[in-house]
């Protein structure tokens, strides 16, 4: 009796060892898939820096792409750098200051591989834009002037748009969606629901007289339908298909979210 009492006991342990590796095998498969890069997104920064008299620097509104940066690479997207130049992106003074800087950022910039990340950007011609899902302009106020007038940018962003991608830009660097066009020739942006840096938020930030036009009369000049938040520098975000558009430094958080989402529902 004892004897079948045992080897009862050895059967239900050794079903019970069978179970749990098979269960282990069968979930090694699951993993490896919640591992993979769901594909790849652009982002794009500027590689300028100077204002025409003030004796500080503009350059990368660092949280502009640590808050995008986050959010993308936790919902499995995998992200490459570019500058219209390539090499070193700046980073704006005034996006350093501790009033600016989040925990996230701050862990960012004590990253000595992040930061290399920003000194060795691609150059446009370095860029196959088949590979990618999205293309993400970041802001800071140096991309107004070299954002606009990059061919190379502009390439790969109507290729990525017209390959079924998303093209999203936030605060200036909505800029870089100023010359795109789309199959016809016409403006990308005519007749589309757009957001950017506004003409009061301009005002207020003080910088009004340094930049070379105004990214808000510039939109509604290309036929854009040009809107913003009630309130300066409150997180206002349009969807408007797959062009996703951002107001200000406080909308980067909710841009990605809604550039992850609208790659999602693409898929």
């Amino acid at each position: 009796m004892l004897q079948r009492w045992n080897l009862k006991m050895w059967l239900i342990g050794m079903s019970m060892l069978v179970f749990s590796i098979g269960t282990a095998w069968a979930a090694e498969p699951v993993q490896k898939e919640q591992m993979r890069s769901l594909g790849k997104i652009l982002v794009v920064m500027t590689n300028h820096s100077a204002y025409p008299t003030r004796t500080d620097h503009t350059g990368l509104w660092l949280t502009e792409l640590t808050h995008f940066y986050d959010i993308a690479q936790a919902a499995g997207y995998d992200m490459d750098f570019v500058s219209p130049q390539g090499g070193p992106v700046p980073l704006d003074e005034r996006s350093l200051k501790p009033i600016y800087l989040d925990k996230s950022a701050k862990a960012h910039l004590a990253d000595p591989q992040f930061m290399q990340r920003l000194k060795t950007t691609l150059a446009p011609d370095a860029v196959d834009a088949s590979r990618y899902l999205a293309i993400y302009y970041t802001g800071g106020h140096g991309t107004m002037w070299d954002f606009p007038k990059n061919e190379g940018l502009k390439k790969i962003s109507e290729q990525i748009y017209q390959q079924g991608g998303v093209v999203s830009a936030v605060c200036h660097g909505v800029g870089g969606l100023l010359p795109l066009q789309d199959s016809t020739g016409q403006a990308l942006i005519a007749g589309r629901t757009v957001t950017g840096f506004a003409n009061i938020e301009e005002t207020l930030s003080g910088i009004k007289s340094q930049v070379p036009f105004s990214l808000q009369d510039h939109l509604l000049q290309r036929g854009a339908k040009y809107k913003r938040a009630w309130l300066p520098f409150t997180s206002y975000v349009i969807v408007d298909d797959r062009m996703i558009t951002g107001q200000n430094p406080q909308s980067s958080k909710e841009i990605a979210e809604a550039v992850v989402k609208r790659l999602k529902s693409l898929n």
